[in-house]
């Protein structure tokens, strides 16, 4: 968090969230950082890919034995129609001629946009967010329901929030949020954008969005969680106290929710809770470090 407040009193940032599911049973210990990031859908597949082969060294391969080219070879006259003038597109701006490819050759009904979704999800999943962005950004464009463009949108903004690009994650929170204010997604928008606002030095909107959030979809408990975070900002800390134990209640559990609680508590004078909330913030970091040095 570039924020100007000391070691002391840093609160964590806020997580941003993309719907996880409030059914889950108890939650998990979590140790990153804000939560889950990718949309919580079940992206399970039997088996691994595997590459395929090159072919074995030294076999014989049958070609076709046809007459061939005449000489000299006169090539092809077939030339490519776009809408704009080729030359006045920037040569290295490889992701303009690709939109125009897709616009030209495509429509909605050949895009599998699910499959898509999942593709975008998948490079959230190993950090590779620009192509995140790119992959999430055509799903929304040649999505037919609305459902499946607003996701689109949501994961979107995500991954530029990763990118620290936070106008480019507000528009696309705010973009998801024009098609359905209260749809199954719109909760993980409002979240979401409380986020990036707040990352964006506008704090006094952020709040809003937070509140939003939970009035949408109370079961979310990442909204729980924001909003815990940013009416502790506000300096009411027994109404964050309040959110932050909805959020728990919920099943949401990671080092920063404990940590911010304890110090809600040390606010309100709690000091013999709040120094149990921050051993179990340790204990929980602690697990984390041995979890990941367990994978190692």
């Amino acid at each position: 968090m570039n924020d100007s407040r000391s070691d002391s009193d840093s609160p964590s940032d806020p997580g941003p969230d993309t719907d996880p599911d409030p059914t889950a049973d108890g939650g998990s210990e979590e140790g990153e950082v804000g939560g889950e990031r990718v949309h919580d859908r079940d992206r399970s597949r039997e088996g691994n890919p595997v590459a395929d082969p090159p072919p074995e060294a030294g076999r014989d391969h049958p070609f076709s034995e046809g007459e061939g080219f005449g000489d000299p070879y006169e090539g092809f006259d077939l030339e490519p129609e776009f809408s704009v003038d080729p030359e006045k597109v920037d040569p290295v701006d490889s992701r303009v001629l690709a939109d125009l490819l897709d616009r030209n050759q495509l429509s909605s009904g050949d895009v599998d946009v699910e499959s898509l979704i999942d593709v975008g999800l998948s490079y959230i999943s190993i950090n590779r967010y620009e192509q995140a962005t790119e992959t999430l950004e055509r799903a929304a464009r040649f999505a037919i329901e609305d459902t499946a463009e607003q996701e689109a949108l949501v994961n979107k903004g995500v991954a530029h929030a990763e990118l620290e690009e936070y106008d480019a994650a507000i528009g696309a929170y705010r973009e998801a949020l024009r098609i359905d204010e209260r749809s199954e997604h719109a909760a993980s928008a409002e979240t979401n954008l409380a986020y990036a606002l707040f990352e964006a030095g506008r704090t006094e909107q952020a709040l809003e969005h937070a509140e939003r959030a939970v009035e949408i979809d109370p079961r979310l408990p990442h909204a729980w969680y924001n909003r815990g975070f940013f009416t502790l900002e506000r300096g009411l800390a027994e109404d964050a106290v309040e959110y932050f134990d909805n959020a728990l209640r919920l099943g949401y559990r990671s080092v920063e929710i404990y940590e911010e609680k304890a110090r809600a508590l040390e606010r309100l004078g709690r000091d013999d809770e709040a120094e149990e909330v921050a051993e179990r913030a340790e204990e929980l970091r602690q697990e984390t470090e041995q979890q990941l040095l367990g994978q190692s």
